[in-house]
């Protein structure tokens, strides 16, 4: 019996309206607002909204050269495709192993918040043995969710997203006309930051570069493209949407969390830990009901949302490598709904492995806090690529060219490759160490590609010129 074309490969399914890849990406973005509340508020005080609204300003040049490259490229890569183009195969796959560092990192690290919410909330003592059984099952279910059509996927994290944005919304005027909400609460504590300085370099600038783990997904959008049905220039939209949307939200709820009470006292006891605005609301507004509500919608809902963009995402990238010859071609084959198998599969292997690690040792803590280093690394060679892909390739006209041409892009990797910088500073060892080992299992992949499969066949990538080898 001949192979059907879902068993030979195949190819996504083009069906997504530019909605839904908005809230991938803006659910993406969107994650851990009322769960790593007092990481945030730790970095930069009751200035933490400032820091959010000038993190904003700074990424959109990132997002403005990402809405620029998109549109040229009709496929499923994002960074793999753009680094592979701009210089070479080789820095294309390093670039899409460091982001896809920062996606993988996701799906365990929120069931553990969610894990951890139950807890708080049910009244729970969690053990490991406990959170294993939750952890497993919401990836469980996440993974079949992914098997099937994507409409149904996105049309799920969409609920989720916009559940969580009327949540935060609504909790911040709820804050802002409490009674207690006093502009005088931020004062004093607008620059502290709970780091140390390096180098000289004031605390509360680290504190922001580090505010870029809460932005990073728009990225995602590239990964969706292909199976979107709307023109593809319109994918400017969805990116740049995505970070506006978030940053404003961010900056209007956290500004309006500031008020509520000095520095020292929201981010007493049990608040340092995370939940600093469920617990102030609680302990310093005396709310029982709508802490426990805002809780469903914001860590339950909002965090799923992120969990659901970041899987899309993370199983888009590998079945792109595998189409263009960066990983084996079992990883391109599809189910009858179109959804990519072997990558689903990886990827639940993997989460499932990262909440053993999150459990049972510190691996996966110490790899959590170099994401925003990896986010940051690929962005910066990211925008290199897109300097080189307008010198290299003048006559390929995007629809969305960024205004500033070059001036702007190398403005971007200033920023992203300042933003790096930052992100190393303060981290322990660990946390290198667990970098390290992802990157030699990336070391591994690449020697493999270059000694066995490239020797034999060539990189291939659907350019605005038509199909190129690399």
């Amino acid at each position: 019996m001949p192979e059907t074309q879902s068993e030979q490969g195949g190819s996504l399914q083009k069906s997504l309206k530019l909605v839904f890849v908005y809230t991938v990406a803006t659910g993406s973005v969107f994650t851990w607002v009322s769960y790593w509340d007092s990481v945030f508020f730790g970095y930069c005080g009751s200035g933490t909204w400032l820091a959010f609204a000038i993190m904003a300003l700074s990424i959109l040049p990132t997002a403005l050269v990402y809405s620029e490259l998109a549109p040229l490229f009709h496929k499923a890569g994002g960074e793999l495709i753009y680094n592979t183009v701009g210089i070479n195969k080789h820095v294309g796959f390093f670039a899409s192993w460091l982001i896809t560092a920062a996606w993988i990192a996701v799906p365990p690290a929120v069931v553990m918040a969610i894990a951890t919410w139950i807890s708080r909330t049910v009244g729970l003592d969690l053990t490991f043995a406990t959170t294993m059984p939750i952890g497993v099952c919401i990836l469980v279910f996440v993974f079949f969710l992914s098997l099937q059509d994507v409409k149904v996927l996105v049309k799920a994290q969409a609920l989720c997203l916009f559940v969580n944005i009327v949540a935060t919304i609504v909790t911040g005027v709820l804050i802002l006309f409490s009674g207690h909400w006093s502009i005088q609460n931020m004062s004093g504590g607008m620059f502290w930051s709970g780091l140390e300085s390096v180098y000289g370099i004031p605390p509360w600038v680290i504190g922001l570069a580090l505010l870029i783990t809460p932005y990073f997904g728009f990225e995602t959008v590239p990964q969706m493209v292909e199976e979107g049905d709307f023109p593809i220039k319109d994918s400017k939209k969805a990116i740049c949407g995505s970070i506006i949307t978030c940053g404003a939200i961010y900056t209007f709820f956290y500004f309006c969390v500031a008020g509520l009470d000095s520095v020292p006292n929201l981010l007493a006891g049990d608040a340092a830990n995370g939940f600093m605005t469920i617990i102030n609301m609680e302990r310093t507004l005396g709310w029982a009901a709508w802490p426990v509500a805002y809780g469903f919608f914001s860590v339950l809902m909002g965090l799923g949302a992120s969990i659901l963009g970041f899987w899309m995402s993370t199983v888009r990238m590998l079945y792109s490598m595998s189409e263009k010859n960066f990983l084996p071609s079992s990883f391109s084959r599809v189910n009858k709904h179109r959804q990519p198998i072997l990558p689903n599969v990886f990827l639940l292997a993997i989460s499932l492995v990262f909440l053993l690690l999150m459990n049972a040792t510190t691996f996966m803590n110490d790899f959590f806090n170099l994401m925003s280093f990896g986010c940051a690394c690929a962005y910066a060679l990211t925008m290199v690529s897109a300097v080189r892909i307008r010198w290299l390739h003048p006559r390929w006209k995007s629809p969305n060219p960024v205004r500033g041409g070059n001036a702007l892009r190398i403005l971007a990797m200033c920023v992203m490759v300042a933003i790096a910088f930052f992100c190393t500073l303060g981290q322990g060892t660990g946390s290198w160490i667990s970098f390290g080992v992802y990157l030699g299992v990336g070391v591994l992949l690449w020697l493999y590609m270059v000694l066995v499969r490239w020797r034999h066949s060539k990189v291939v990538i659907e350019t605005p010129d038509g199909i190129q080898e690399f």
